[in-house]
């Protein structure tokens, strides 16, 4: 009895545990983040989308503010428009001036700022997505920290702005990070991968055409020479009804 006891009260304490970590996990989940739509290279362009999900059961986000880095600028951040929402851009003068295709660059995007108009708001279970072009990513960093501020229709903000360390626990209020990958050729964040893979790819890409050519061609080689058979058969028959009327003409008797 004694036993079955305490086996039965360490499954509830089991299951309270599981559904504690689950619970704590979910809600370490629910933060502003940034993610790219493929790859964001250094040196290129990317798109990306800032996500941001609702944690309040009793409110509603209206705006949401992402402030870029000021010791890697970015010259061009447009934003996609959202229905709904009001996307305003804030630029600030450089201290040095970026080289962006041959041109001197003396400001740079510093904050983009979404509000919300009407009954366009991110409410209690929900989370809204804000597209944003970036370019030209810096070569020298592996990561962009993007700081966001979120508001709630209670007048509540909640500052994501604590940024993630390497081999730390995540903080409670972590900032968006976008991860670069290795520059490309094109430096447009979708060239072509150097070496034997290029080479293959194009091999084998030629191979199908020229097959594909070979076929078609033998396709139409056969269509003409069935062609050309038809018509000498009907040659053919035709010359000998000719021969066989003339045939009969001449046995025909004279009046």
């Amino acid at each position: 009895m004694k036993r079955s006891s305490y086996l039965s009260r360490a499954a509830l304490a089991g299951g309270l545990a599981l559904t504690s970590s689950v619970l704590l996990s979910g809600t370490a989940f629910a933060h502003v983040g940034v993610q790219p739509q493929g790859e964001a290279a250094k040196g290129g362009y990317a798109t990306v989308n800032v996500k941001v999900p609702n944690e309040r059961d009793n409110a509603s986000t209206v705006k949401v503010e992402v402030n870029f880095p000021a010791d890697h600028p970015l010259a061009s951040v447009m934003p996609q428009p959202v229905p709904g929402w009001k996307a305003e851009v804030t630029r600030t003068k450089l201290a040095k001036p970026l080289d962006l295709h041959g041109k001197k660059i003396t400001e740079a995007v510093s904050k983009v700022t979404w509000t919300a108009s009407g009954d366009a708001k991110i409410g209690p279970g929900q989370f809204q997505q804000f597209p944003l072009s970036l370019g030209r990513l810096p070569e020298n960093t592996d990561r962009l920290v993007v700081k966001a501020l979120q508001t709630y229709d209670n007048n509540e903000v909640v500052r994501w702005i604590e940024e993630p360390k390497e081999g730390a626990a995540e903080p409670q209020y972590p900032a968006p990070v976008l991860k670069l990958s290795a520059a490309t050729e094109d430096h447009h964040g979708g060239g072509v991968a150097k070496g034997d893979g290029k080479t293959a790819g194009h091999s084998e890409t030629a191979d199908k055409g020229h097959k594909a050519g070979a076929a078609a061609h033998a396709e139409a080689a056969d269509s003409t020479d069935n062609t050309a058979r038809v018509l000498g058969v009907v040659g053919i028959l035709v010359g000998a009804a000719g021969v066989a009327f003339g045939v009969l003409a001449r046995r025909r008797p004279t009046a």
